[in-house]
């Protein structure tokens, strides 16, 4: 099974420690309610963790793309659109992860894009709550 099989059966069974190992060591989560990336497994693996838990419901993958597209650090990867399709609360969510792998095939970027417009305030509140309670963002991030 590959690495980007392995992590969508992991992420719908909801088996977050099967995350972990499958994002190489200085990985980087770009999220759509942060400029600068997450950075490192243990980190992801919270966000991870806050988003299937915590602000997505009925979260489920419903396409794939692969291709090759440029990282953050202007290297071609092997790259895989995952299309999903989630609720939070009453609002319905689509949206698309970017996963992009480094030469030992471990998921170096990851990039999350959804919409519409009008959900990305519920989810960023949601996503900054559980990630302040989690320790991984300070508590003056929760009036932002």
């Amino acid at each position: 099974m590959s690495t980007v099989d392995t992590f969508r059966a992991a992420v719908e069974a909801r088996d977050l420690p099967a995350l972990e190992p499958l994002f190489a060591a200085d990985a980087r989560f770009y999220s759509p309610m942060k400029f600068t990336p997450f950075t490192g497994r243990a980190v992801i693996r919270t966000v991870f963790g806050v988003l299937l838990t915590q602000v997505f419901e009925d979260f489920r993958y419903t396409g794939e793309l692969i291709g090759s597209a440029e990282t953050a650090a202007g290297v071609d990867a092997e790259s895989h659109l995952l299309v999903f399709r989630a609720a939070v609360g009453d609002k319905q969510v689509h949206g698309i992860d970017l996963i992009q792998l480094d030469e030992q095939g471990l998921i170096q970027e990851f990039t999350v894009m959804i919409r519409p417009g009008s959900v990305l305030g519920a989810v960023s509140e949601r996503v900054v709550a559980g990630l302040v309670a989690e320790g991984v963002l300070p508590a003056s991030a929760g009036g932002r």
